[in-house]
């Protein structure tokens, strides 16, 4: 897998995306913590959780179409010196300044739109073929290092020097990215067809009807209709989760960002331990019965997180449970997007994972409303019971209504993309 490291241009484009999510994270960490402080309220942290997920709601699709006609490295490039700029506002951020998170917010994560799908869709050119998966499990593979690696470097910052270390750190990471892609030879030109503008209007034009086949197929087969429903009752929980695990670690633990980010590393720590896990998995039960068991190991997990402070103290113990609950999401993941490769036909996938990708945003919204509405009435033990609570009830309908009895096994299709 390493080997693909190699190739100047993609070694070059992959340390631009593991310095920018690093960034990313140490960013992610500390602005919670600084916006928690500073006003007290739950819905205030909400908020910035919100103007996160609702650029993705609204442009996700749209910004595909441009990415496909604008030069994708220059998309890259010009992105993401326009993200080093679009987050130093927040370098103003104070009592009577709070209102600029939530612009500069939505500002970054709108640009964001445009270069996770430039990102993708330009590496096919910096590899052949035959590398393409060693490239992919190689992107993947940063998440878990910038999981690592940014909170921790976020909470330090913001012990140290306040936001104002960790928002210049961001920046900084972004300028680093687009310099490295600069001396990226590859050509980002798209190869164009002869009437561009014109599929496109047609594209869109067939859009309802396309949107209606792929709902078709959600409604129609009975495990993607699972699925979905699954992705519903977590995507809630999740937008709980956003908000008041920062609420959790203020006000339970009594933490900071420090503390908030050691937590989200240990996690990364079972994310890559549920690696191994979620092989050993995969050779021994069928993902249905994978994906209903690693959703009640982490709703339990999560119970036990959540309210192991009302028993004992110490950083440490919610360190440990943390890496189990890392540890069934790569279970989790995995064997939810086998069941959708091996039970939609090629033809449906992608309008599929869209929609799946939708349906997330748009509940995980929802969760973010139900957090900052009742997060200062309940506060954050009570709801995130509720969430750990739904993985639990996720997990235990999908390990009924996904019972090899109920499954109609011939819908699967045998093709080439299924085996892989």
């Amino acid at each position: 897998m390493f080997r693909v490291l190699r190739r100047r241009d993609f070694a070059l484009a992959w340390s631009g995306g593991l310095i920018s999510m690093i960034g990313t994270w140490a960013l992610w960490i500390a602005l919670p913590i600084q916006v928690y402080e500073l006003s007290g309220s739950a819905l205030a942290t909400s908020a910035v959780v919100a103007a996160v997920v609702v650029p993705g709601v609204l442009l996700g699709s749209v910004a595909g179409i441009f990415v496909d006609r604008w030069n994708r490295r220059t998309t890259l490039i010009v992105t993401n010196v326009l993200l080093a700029g679009s987050v130093l506002p927040l370098l103003l951020v104070g009592e009577s300044t709070l209102w600029l998170v939530y612009p500069v917010i939505l500002v970054s994560a709108t640009l964001s739109q445009f270069s996770e799908p430039a990102e993708n869709a330009f590496l096919p050119r910096l590899v052949p073929s035959d590398d393409l998966i060693a490239a992919n499990s190689l992107n993947a593979w940063n998440n878990n290092l910038a999981r690592l690696a940014g909170p921790a470097l976020g909470g330090g910052l913001y012990a140290a020097t306040g936001l104002t270390g960790v928002v210049l750190a961001d920046a900084a990471s972004f300028l680093a990215v687009a310099v490295l892609l600069a001396l990226v030879r590859t050509s980002g030109a798209v190869e164009r067809t002869a009437d561009a503008a014109a599929a496109a209007f047609r594209s869109w034009r067939r859009a309802w009807h396309e949107w209606r086949e792929g709902l078709g197929v959600v409604v129609g087969e009975r495990a993607v209709g699972v699925v979905f429903a699954v992705q519903a009752i977590t995507a809630v929980g999740e937008g709980v989760f956003g908000v008041m695990f920062v609420v959790w670690v203020r006000d339970v633990l009594e933490g900071g960002a420090p503390e908030l980010g050691w937590l989200q590393t240990s996690q990364a720590i079972g994310g890559l331990l549920g690696g191994v896990v979620s092989v050993y998995a995969g050779k021994r039960l069928v993902p249905e019965r994978s994906f209903g068991l690693a959703l009640v190991a982490f709703g339990l997990f999560d119970l036990l997180l959540f309210n192991y402070p009302l028993f004992v103290s110490g950083l440490w113990i919610g360190s440990a449970l943390m890496v189990l609950v890392g540890i069934p999401t790569a279970t989790l993941y995995a064997a939810r997007t086998t069941i959708l490769q091996t039970h939609v036909e090629d033809a449906f996938r992608g309008r599929v994972f869209g929609s799946l990708g939708t349906t997330a945003a748009l509940l995980t919204l929802v969760g973010t409303g139900i957090a900052g509405a009742a997060g200062d009435a309940l506060g954050p033990i009570a709801l995130l019971n509720i969430q750990g609570s739904a993985y639990v009830v996720a997990g235990a309908f999908a390990l009924i209504a996904l019972a090899p009895s109920v499954l109609v096994t011939g819908t699967r299709p045998a093709d080439a993309d299924s085996a892989a």
